[in-house]
């Protein structure tokens, strides 16, 4: 019995420890109206037409937002990393939020 007592205590202390991960969700309308200058490299509907530059479309929304996090830190480098950096610095979180929720509501592809 004071096993399950410590099991359910070290559940609950890790638990308080883990950050939580946001779940609100950016606002897509808004996100379109700010990822104009994103299609010069992302495409109109963001489908790349240059190999070189990824897919933005369909693009889990989470891993979007963490992706420009990184690009705004600092943590991103290699290939394309200096201009996604100045990108990135100009966003605030919730331009981020927005459209990291525009690109993942397109339908992947651009189908």
């Amino acid at each position: 019995m004071k096993l399950k007592h410590y099991v359910v205590a070290g559940l609950f202390a890790l638990s308080a420890a883990v950050p939580a991960v946001s779940s609100a969700a950016g606002d897509a309308a808004a996100g379109k109206a700010k990822a104009a200058v994103c299609a010069a490299c992302h495409g109109q509907n963001g489908v790349a037409q240059i190999p070189m530059y990824p897919n933005l479309a369909g693009q889990h929304e989470q891993y979007l937002v963490s992706a420009l996090n990184a690009y705004k830190n600092k943590q991103r480098n290699g290939g394309q990393a200096a201009i996604m950096q100045g990108q990135a610095a100009a966003l605030s979180d919730e331009d981020i939020a927005n459209l990291a929720a525009y690109f993942a509501s397109l339908p992947a592809g651009g189908k």
